[in-house]
């Protein structure tokens, strides 16, 4: 984090951090901020980056993982993948003997997580002793590593939404069992009040990640639409409280646009630190601490 924070105050002092190295991107799940903050990153830093979409060609299909995973060692420096299974990301780090850096998965979003963690520290100045309430879909990947990353760090988080619904709307029992296991403070809860009450940072997401049909758009919003954050649920919060999405976002669902446009959002702030919390964590991985 404090070398995300020199690099993002002083961009020109690592220009050639990276000097004719080059990072592959993988890309099974598509996203702007992703490829956009890794491959102006790595040009930033005087390298280079591939994309290279996976979407329509699977890994593993056409050619074993593992061949893969050598393959790519032998041409690039680092290799980023955005996939659907945790166990693809698995199989790539047994063999390749460079840096491989997981951008997402269906089990966690750590890249989305250090940025999360930049901005929280620029706008209250510790992490320690805070309260994160998150709102909506719970049973997500970003919910499951805000739960570790408060875990680790020493931050209460409190997430909030329809648990009682069932199958696909519950937190998993095995990111509870992980987040009891590292002495983290969480409270899964379907009483808004219970959760915002207090709150130094409130965080939502999207309603309609990746992967789920259109379909389902109705049931769905009338399911979460209770956990909807709002300005009634903004004022049980701390009063210099900040709101967070990772975007992208639907005004009017997980969030009004009375909230993500008001005073207290940083969810711009946020995308921008994907950047340059990224461009720290490649330096660091070639050049160490």
């Amino acid at each position: 984090m404090k070398i995300a924070a020199d690099m993002k105050q002083n961009p020109a002092a690592y220009n050639d951090s990276l000097r004719q190295k080059t990072l592959l991107m993988l890309f099974e799940k598509p996203s702007l901020r992703t490829r956009v903050s890794f491959e102006t990153g790595m040009t930033q830093l005087g390298g280079h980056a591939i994309y290279y979409s996976i979407a329509d060609g699977p890994l593993g299909k056409k050619e074993s993982l593992s061949d893969t995973g050598k393959v790519i060692s032998r041409y690039a420096n680092f290799v980023t993948a955005r996939v659907n299974k945790r166990s693809d990301i698995e199989e790539l780090t047994e063999v390749a003997t460079i840096p491989v850096i997981n951008a997402l998965d269906d089990w966690a979003h750590p890249c989305q997580m250090l940025a999360d963690l930049q901005t929280i520290l620029e706008q209250k100045g510790r992490i320690e002793n805070l309260k994160l309430a998150f709102f909506g879909d719970v049973a997500n990947n970003v919910t499951y590593d805000l739960m570790r990353l408060g875990s680790v760090v020493g931050m209460q988080v409190a997430v909030c939404g329809p648990v009682d619904k069932g199958e696909g709307f519950a937190v998993d029992p095995a990111v509870i069992a992980e987040c009891k296991a590292l002495g983290g403070d969480v409270i899964v809860t379907t009483d808004v009040t219970e959760a915002a009450t207090g709150a130094d940072i409130v965080y939502c997401d999207s309603w309609m990640s990746y992967g789920i049909p259109d379909s389902e758009a109705k049931e769905r919003k009338e399911i979460f639409m209770p956990y909807q954050v709002d300005e009634s649920v903004m004022a049980m919060t701390k009063h210099d409280s900040i709101f967070m999405n990772c975007l992208p976002a639907a005004r009017g669902l997980e969030q009004t646009a009375e909230v993500i446009d008001g005073p207290k959002s940083v969810v711009f702030d946020q995308a921008e630190n994907r950047m340059h919390a990224q461009k720290a964590l490649l330096h660091v991985l070639y050049h160490g601490f």
